[in-house]
């Protein structure tokens, strides 16, 4: 056997060095060193050549090309070339007698030279391949699949006849190329079912092979951007792979993966910590245009400020050299930083005007869009601007280009719609989905609010391009019977115009098809759900019951999203307890795999609904874990920095509050002294006259403070003091905040002590305006911040008077002396 072995390999280089030796033509083409040198050879044997020989002359020169850099490759020459025109005559005539590998190569190969897919042999070659599907070996059907993707072929009969060879064929697929290649190919005409059977497979090949490239792993990602799911067990064994291959990751790829990951809302931080370095190492070899725009798109969201203006300073110098798509991709990115360099936005804002008339509408939209959003000062551009979207509305026909064209009207700077583009509109509404709908609704309200002689006119233009708006929508929702496409339909959708007019018809929606929440879309649809702040005790039960029945299938850090809305909007569904002690399991085994900020999230979700696991604690309050945060927090968006800190500081102030036996320390001091220096301490018309009612009802304005800090910088409204017979006792110095305020700390006994300065027996009461804010968005239920926030002030030992903002407003609250009555009963009666 292994003398066999051996001689195999032997035996097969003979018989290929037969082949060759007994066609010398054929060692003839395999032994030019140049395209020049085998066209020559090409048309001096036209009438010899076989499919055998052409096959091999486009392969061989297509691997000429792939040894040339991209600058030096001469793709256009060779296409055009006389001789280039022969072969490809001499192809289309020999297509029966090919084997069905030379077919697909030369297809293949003829791609890659850019010949247009309606040429008669590309056309020709994909018929015949057609024909010949069934006998096809697996990797020639996947470089097949690949031709047709890549002549956007994505939803033909003929990829269906592909899918369903895939779905018989795929437990004898081992190859990952292969795998990979047909997964992005089918992506368009697969069921869930198979979809699912897809992903299985790809795991179980990232499992148990030992080598994946690069390339292969990149394919998975795109087959899940494809079918716009973000399915992390397979996110992160290709992410594993990623890391294993970082030697490898050039600019290119790093542009590619980061793309993918930014569709599919992927972030990790070791992979953007890897694409940081080494972006940060090619940063001096990127002197044209072509690889600094890619950098500049790459790192300038993720650099710190000083790597941020130099790459801003370098855009300056080379903004001139930069094409219209390289323009528009470093536009994008200015707006994504939030770039507030005047000589930049100027400059490039100058390089876009000229460059206007060769961009499709999409990227109209585009520009329209980063340059409103970083306010470029320049009238003509936006002038100009719209005009050309409005010719582009005027020839578009789909819903989806005309709601975005006109969301992006509405967004130019004293804009206001036309006959043209309101008939335009009025035409699309009955085709349009909620998300269309939406982007509309919001366009024309921004236009009633600068038309002010169609403000009170719903008979009017804007009035009823809003009431169809309506209707459409409102009987969209009541059609509607599938939750996952319902779901797709409002996966963006936001806004005033959706929350007043949608958003009970949508929860009734939701109620209506609350039998289709399952395991596979209950994340989802906690994410939108916990976005409308809306109080719906049923879905809020099928949410937890889904979860609680599924909990070992919901991927460990899909808990977040699910535990958010009970702790967001205040509630414990039935089996409370069993519920969260069930996600507090799921995740407690892989708290090291967390993303540091959503730990972090995690943490204070779970500690606004009064859980506080010690594992997760003590996860997160170490100096390993805390230093890595750290690290993280210096590539994320400026937004989610913020957010993540400040949640950082609310739970570690939760954690000192309501679980000191865990030791603790608070280290937020300075922090929260810098939010309190750039917060505005002016006082608002309500709150001064509620102060003023107060000093009335308590024998002066001495007797209350407004905007008082607590320990732990608690910020309430108004704080007064009641002595032990309820008598309101004075304050000595009203310009001093903190001064009788000593540190909260806790006695031997756990108890929390006091603070000195107060006779014996008297009461801090803290009083608090609820505006509407701090509800659910349609009922009176308080949210979990606030509840927080009132448990918290009493363990500070505050009695807490809470204003809710319907009682205050409401009419049996319509004078001074009213007012005045409810809060003497608010203070003196209920303390």
């Amino acid at each position: 056997m292994l003398y066999l072995r051996r001689f195999y390999p032997f035996a097969l280089r003979c018989r290929q060095c037969r082949t060759w030796s007994s066609d010398p033509l054929l060692s003839q083409l395999s032994n030019c060193t140049n395209e020049d040198e085998l066209l020559d050879l090409v048309g001096k044997n036209k009438t010899k050549l076989s499919e055998k020989h052409v096959g091999s002359a486009i392969n061989l020169l297509w691997q000429f090309q792939m040894k040339k850099s991209d600058l030096l490759r001469n793709i256009d020459y060779i296409r055009n070339h006389s001789q280039f025109l022969t072969l490809r005559i001499l192809a289309e005539n020999k297509i029966e007698s090919m084997d069905n590998e030379a077919l697909i190569d030369i297809l293949y190969n003829l791609l890659r030279f850019n010949v247009e897919a309606h040429d008669s042999l590309v056309g020709e070659l994909v018929m015949e391949g057609w024909r010949r599907l069934d006998r096809l070996s697996l990797p020639s059907l996947s470089k097949f699949a690949l031709c047709l993707y890549e002549q956007q072929i994505y939803n033909s009969p003929l990829i269906g006849h592909i899918a369903d060879i895939v779905n018989k064929d795929l437990a004898s697929i081992q190859d990952t190329r292969v795998l990979s290649v047909l997964m992005i190919t089918i992506s368009g005409v697969i069921s869930q079912s198979f979809r699912d059977r897809l992903i299985q497979k790809a795991e179980f090949v990232l499992e148990t092979m030992e080598l994946i490239p690069l390339n292969h792993a990149r394919r998975f990602v795109q087959f899940l951007r494809n079918i716009k799911l973000s399915h992390h067990p397979l996110l992160d064994k290709c992410n594993k792979v990623f890391l294993q291959n970082a030697s490898l990751l050039d600019i290119e790829q790093l542009a590619i993966i980061l793309g993918l990951y930014q569709s599919l809302q992927f972030n990790n931080t070791e992979f953007r910590l890897v694409a940081k370095q080494k972006l940060m190492e090619i940063m001096d070899d990127c002197s044209n245009p072509v690889s600094f725009t890619k950098l500049f798109v790459l790192l300038a969201p993720m650099a710190g400020p000083e790597v941020r203006e130099r790459l801003i300073e370098t855009a300056l110098l080379m903004a001139d050299e930069f094409d219209h798509q390289q323009a528009l991709a470093v536009v994008e990115c200015m707006q994504e930083i939030n770039c507030r360099n005047s000589q930049l936005i100027q400059k490039i804002s100058s390089l876009l005007h000229k460059y206007l008339d060769t961009y499709r509408p999409v990227e109209l939209a585009k520009v329209t869009q980063s340059l409103v959003l970083l306010r470029a000062p320049n009238h003509n551009l936006f002038s100009k601007l719209q005009t050309l979207l409005i010719g582009c509305l005027q020839t578009s026909v789909t819903p989806e280009d005309i709601s975005m064209l006109t969301r992006i009207l509405s967004m130019l700077p004293s804009s206001y719609t036309t006959k043209v583009v309101a008939t335009r509109v009025d035409a699309i509404l009955p085709q349009c989905n909620l998300s269309d709908l939406n982007s509309i609704a919001t366009a024309i309200i921004k236009w009633v609010r600068r038309d002010q002689s169609n403000q009170q006119d719903p008979s009017g233009l804007y009035g009823k391009l809003l009431q169809k708006a309506n209707l459409h929508a409102f009987q969209r929702l009541q059609k509607a019977n599938d939750l996952d496409l319902l779901l797709e339909e409002l996966k963006y959708i936001t806004g005033e115009w959706f929350e007043e007019m949608l958003l009970e018809e949508t929860m009734a929606a939701f109620q209506r098809l609350m039998n289709q929440i399952t395991w596979v879309n209950v994340l989802e649809f906690s994410s939108f759900f916990i976005k409308t702040a809306y109080f719906c005790t049923p879905l809020l039960d099928r949410i937890a019951a889904v979860t609680l029945q599924n909990i070992n299938k919901i991927y460990y850090s899909g808990t977040y999203s699910v535990l958010l809305p009970f702790a967001v909007l205040n509630y414990d569904p039935p089996q409370s307890e069993e519920f969260f002690e069930a996600c507090i399991g799921h995740f407690s085994s892989h708290l090291d795999s967390f993303e540091p900020h959503l730990l972090v999230l995690l943490g204070f979700a779970m500690a606004t609904a009064e859980y506080f696991p010690e594992n997760l604690i003590k996860s997160i309050f170490n100096v390993e874990f805390l230093a890595k945060l750290d690290t993280q927090l210096g590539i994320l968006s400026d937004a989610l920095n913020r957010r993540v800190r400040l949640r950082l500081m609310e739970l570690n102030r939760a954690v000192c509050l309501e679980c000191p036996e865990f030791q603790i320390p608070w280290f937020h001091e300075r922090y929260c002294q810098q939010l309190q220096q750039k917060s505005n301490g002016n006082l608002r018309a309500l709150q001064q006259q509620i102060h003023r009612l107060l000093g009335e009802i308590l024998g002066g304005r001495n007797f209350a403070r407004a905007s008082v800090l607590t320990p732990y910088y608690y910020g309430i409204d108004f704080e007064c003091i009641l002595d032990k017979n309820k008598k309101p006792l004075p304050y000595m110095d009203q310009n001093v905040i903190l001064a009788d305020l000593e540190r909260v700390h806790w006695g031997q006994d756990g108890q929390l002590m006091g603070k000195k300065g107060l006779p014996p027996g008297a009461q801090r009461i803290a009083v608090e305006f609820l505006d509407s804010k701090a509800f659910c968005k349609n009922s009176y239920h308080l949210k979990g911040e606030v509840a927080m926030k009132k448990r918290h002030l009493e363990i500070l030992g505050y009695q807490v008077v809470q204003i809710p903002h319907f009682e205050w407003n409401s009419m049996e609250l319509s004078s001074k002396e009213a007012w005045i009555e409810y809060l003497k009963k608010k203070i003196f009666e209920n303390v």
